[in-house]
């Protein structure tokens, strides 16, 4: 009797043990899932906007998700349904093999299909009106205007009213609308800034525009979002969002920084790969409508240049 009463304690300090263990590793799967979606939402990009278009684009991207689960939802929760009434011990469940129509179902069927539909076109058709690239933002302050030139593979940016460039780093005042003019040197890539919005191609012998604004200081990460060949992968620039003095103090550096980007400069850049970091005080103030005209006319029979 004793030895049946010791051996049944075993068991239920046995049976304690397990499930403690299985408790601690339930809590320890909970961080560690916990600290990966915290780690996710920190580094989220397009759902960690910090500029009204790309905060606008979130918000189309919130409401076709909301859309598209009012037929994720209940299909998901009516395969359950569906499943636990017509299963073998449940008797009430009839089994009808001659039924093959009804016009109620017809119509719920169809119906909210359509409606998700109409909604997600109406959701589509505002947002690319309202969120069209080339459309200037509206703002109280004077904006930035960047050039921007791809190449392989690195990203030259040109600041015409200043007479200043840089590659792979972007600096640009908080609060104020960029416009940027857009082209590539070589062949067809994407620039992309996941944290301000709107990814845009940049073309050959063509020129495309882009509205931005970041609303805070802050180091967002941009990227190619297009494959380009075998540097695609470390084709990634910072954009330095710093406040107007941070700026100016950042200009007057940039000035006396001494280099010149000319033909023969910009020749060099072109001809070296990589992602270095360069910044020149003084630019040819035609040197992107030279690197435009000159892809353009790389093709025999190619067209004028375009801008879109």
């Amino acid at each position: 009797m004793n030895a049946g009463a010791k051996d049944q304690n075993m068991s239920f300090a046995s049976a304690g043990t397990c499930l403690w263990r299985q408790r601690s590793r339930l809590r320890i799967f909970a961080a560690v899932a916990a600290a990966c979606l915290v780690a996710s939402c920190r580094r989220a990009g397009v759902l960690d906007p910090q500029g009204p278009v790309a905060s606008a684009e979130r918000l189309i991207l919130f409401n076709a998700t909301a859309i598209m689960l009012v037929v994720v939802v209940p299909v998901i929760v009516l395969t359950l349904a569906f499943a636990w009434w017509y299963r073998a011990s449940n008797k009430r469940a009839v089994y009808r093999p001659d039924w093959s129509y009804s016009g109620a179902i017809e119509l719920v069927v169809w119906s909210i299909p359509a409606m998700v539909v109409i909604l997600l076109a109406g959701v589509a058709w505002t947002g690319s009106h309202l969120l069209d690239p080339a459309r200037e933002l509206q703002s109280e302050v004077k904006p930035i205007r960047i050039e921007v030139v791809s190449l392989d593979w690195k990203w030259l940016f040109i600041y015409p009213d200043l007479e200043l460039a840089s590659v792979n780093d972007l600096v640009v005042p908080s609060g104020t609308p960029i416009r940027f003019r857009l082209t590539s040197a070589t062949v067809m890539n994407s620039f992309f800034v996941p944290q301000l919005g709107s990814q845009i191609y940049t073309m050959p012998g063509m020129t495309t525009r882009l509205n931005l604004l970041a609303e805070r200081p802050g180091d967002y990460p941009g990227m190619s979002a297009n494959f380009s060949g075998d540097g695609f992968s470390d084709m990634r620039f910072l954009v330095h969002v710093v406040t107007a003095s941070e700026f100016s103090s950042w200009r007057a550096r940039a000035t006396g920084a001494g280099a010149v980007l000319n033909a023969d400069a910009y020749a060099q850049l072109a001809g070296t790969s990589g992602n270095q970091m360069q910044t020149y005080g003084t630019v040819d103030p035609q040197l992107f409508d030279r690197i435009v005209q000159q892809n353009a006319v790389a093709e025999p029979n190619a067209p004028p240049p375009k801008e879109h």
